[in-house]
């Protein structure tokens, strides 16, 4: 054994630089930890988190029944059925989103022609019981109306690369 090797063996010269190096970037560099439930990062109008169906104006439901969405889903987690509507349009009975299989391409989205269903920037929800990853007609229009505006508004950010 080289004596180089005896007193690096012997005064632990490697684990001195080991501790040196952590030491060095825990006192002298600014923390990047966020403390998550009181700051928050930005985000993205683009985030694509729980989804919500819009309604125009007067009230009424955006969606047509057209199926584009539960066509271009790669995971088939949209279900819809449909019918004919008093005034002779064609309406949604039963629009339901397995959030359990849901992939959150956006692509229902993106294949919706009047907007119908858009993904909020809402990432901060659970389930507690069997079937509440089921998110139906009901539960879609409700979160729409709760967060219209945060809908608008990103809508109206990503207006101008669209």
């Amino acid at each position: 054994m080289s004596t180089t090797s005896f007193f690096k063996t012997l005064f632990l010269t490697e684990l001195i630089q080991g501790l040196w190096v952590t030491l060095r970037q825990l006192l002298f560099r600014p923390s990047i930890t966020i403390m998550y439930p009181e700051e928050k990062t930005p985000q993205s109008p683009r985030f694509r988190g729980l989804h919500a169906q819009r309604r125009y104006a007067n009230g009424q439901e955006r969606c047509i029944a057209c199926k584009l969405c539960e066509a271009v889903c790669p995971a088939l987690a949209i279900t819809i059925e449909s019918d004919v509507a008093e005034d002779g349009t064609r309406r949604t009975t039963r629009y339901d989103i397995d959030l359990f299989k849901c992939i959150y391409c956006g692509f229902c989205e993106e294949a919706c022609p009047v907007d119908a269903i858009v993904e909020t920037r809402i990432h901060e929800y659970h389930m507690e019981h069997r079937g509440e990853n089921i998110m139906t007609k009901d539960k879609l229009l409700a979160i729409g109306e709760r967060y219209e505006a945060m809908i608008a508004a990103d809508k109206a950010a990503d207006a101008r690369y669209r």
